[in-house]
């Protein structure tokens, strides 16, 4: 062959070469460009991205509840009024559910101010009514299911309680605000009592002091309720049996303290003037207990509390201590409820222990008998409290000019408090005595009371010298402050 043919070869043979990779080279640019144009406009990536930018979902709001009420027309007539303290028509949702038709006596039903009401279903013709150890409890676990078949719309929570349930629905649903809702939830509280606890269980949400259950929750356990039944024929009380299903369900209880069975009998003042720090969301038994304001029957009693529980359900039954050093005083105040002045220094972390004004639901004779600690009721003088029950509550309003001539005022609230009784006792020490004091007044701020930050409020002793009122004002703990003398 020519030489020079044969360089003319090779040379153009190099030309295609390079012109084959550059081409090569090219097209993997424009195949991955346009891939990466594709993905960035295709329906899946729009899915991924408008997923990420998805707002999360509204705060719940007192409408998205619905309410089951277990109830019975033997009891209603005197159970209503405790009902119509926090139900709120025309905003809360929800129906109660009676053993039998109600009679004349208390029909025409009063549907501005109650549930709606609902007879329960016909439970004597399912297979395991003959066998069961309780068979009349059959229906008010059944409730559940029937309300879910009333099929309301935009429910995130469904709350059984009982016809003598007393709910603080501001603090519940705030409650319910932290948890997810499209998730299988179940909170409640368990008893006070550790025979109760031992007897039924400790892991169980006790129905008398109510509890949530999320819609997928009750979506799943509506589709089980009768099977679950039937599994639990020998158990004797429905908030067990329904408690068992969930638990098969794979979902445990979320405890929360605010939740009140109140397995107490008797005077329950020193457990209310010690509250957890929660908010207060339900109380149960008041028809049982002694009047939680001595001074007054059950249901003015109740009446009475959820006056102050109205003007502020977050602050309401908070403890909050503080000292007056000159005095030797300690004062304690379970917001809307009452205020104890004791004639010596007790640090918080004592005061925070029930004063054991009550007794057990039911006991083996042996302690221990609650599920929380306790403070022994004494004639020491010392230790004893002069106590001071809620009398009155106003709102107040400073107003004020600001240098640019806007008027503008700020408002706080007054919580009047007045002796219960002379103490009946010497002083602790020779100048400190608190006999003198009548009436306490307590100022608050008119702002909520914000849980998420954990940590309870301060207060001052303002005025207690030549008067028979002392003064105290609460207020936002600073940074680091402590609470003690």
């Amino acid at each position: 062959m020519n030489p020079q043919k044969h360089n003319n070869l090779l040379t153009r043979s190099n030309v295609y070469n390079i012109f084959a990779i550059s081409a090569f080279i090219l097209s993997i640019f424009i195949i991955y460009h346009h891939s990466n144009s594709s993905i960035c406009n295709s329906p899946l990536n729009e899915v991924v991205a408008s997923s990420s930018s998805v707002s999360p979902s509204p705060p719940t709001t007192i409408n998205q509840l619905i309410f089951t009420i277990a109830g019975s027309v033997k009891t209603w007539r005197n159970r209503r009024l405790y009902i119509r303290e926090w139900w709120r028509p025309n905003v809360t949702r929800g129906y109660i559910f009676f053993d039998k038709h109600p009679t004349a006596e208390i029909l025409p039903w009063t549907y501005d101010s109650l549930p709606s009401y609902r007879v329960s279903e016909n439970t004597t013709k399912l297979n395991v009514y003959p066998r069961h150890a309780r068979p009349h409890i059959i229906r008010i676990v059944r409730t559940i299911l029937e309300t879910f078949r009333e099929g309301d719309n935009d429910v995130r929570w469904y709350i059984l309680g009982d016809d003598d349930t007393i709910f603080f629905v501001d603090n519940l649903v705030d409650l319910l605000g932290r948890y997810d809702h499209t998730k299988y939830v179940y909170i409640g509280g368990i008893s006070e009592c550790v025979k109760s606890s031992f007897d039924v269980s400790f892991e169980m949400a006790y129905g008398g002091a109510g509890f949530a259950l999320s819609y997928p929750l009750v979506e799943a356990l509506v589709a089980n309720l009768d099977r679950c039944i039937e599994t639990y024929p020998h158990y004797f009380f429905g908030d067990q049996i329904l408690s068992a299903c969930v638990a098969d369900l794979g979902v445990p209880l979320t405890p929360v303290k605010g939740f009140h069975q109140i397995d107490l009998m008797n005077d329950i003042s020193g457990f209310l003037s010690a509250h957890p720090q929660t908010p207060m969301i339900s109380l149960h038994h008041l028809d049982v207990t002694s009047p939680i304001f001595p001074t007054m029957d059950r249901h003015k009693s109740v009446k009475h509390l959820m006056t102050a529980a109205k003007v502020d359900q977050p602050r309401f039954l908070q403890q909050t201590v503080c000292y007056h050093k000159q005095k030797n005083w300690t004062v304690s105040i379970a917001w809307g409820y009452s205020t104890y002045i004791y004639e010596q220094f007790i640090p918080r972390s004592i005061l925070r222990r029930p004063l054991e004004t009550f007794t057990p639901w039911s006991s083996t004779g042996q302690p221990p008998h609650y599920m929380f600690n306790t403070r022994l009721v004494t004639n020491s003088s010392c230790e004893t409290p002069h106590v001071f029950f809620f009398h009155s509550v106003t709102r107040l309003s400073n107003s004020f000019s600001g240098g640019d001539n806007n008027n503008s005022a700020t408002y706080e609230i007054m919580m009047t408090y007045v002796r219960y009784k002379p103490r009946q006792l010497p002083p602790c020490s020779s100048d400190h005595s608190a006999d003198y004091i009548s009436k306490i007044r307590v100022y608050s701020p008119a702002t909520k009371l914000n849980f998420v930050e954990n940590r309870g409020e301060c207060c001052d002793v303002l005025n207690v010298d030549g008067k028979n009122t002392a003064e105290v004002r609460i207020r936002a703990c600073k940074k680091t402050e402590i609470i003690t003398v």
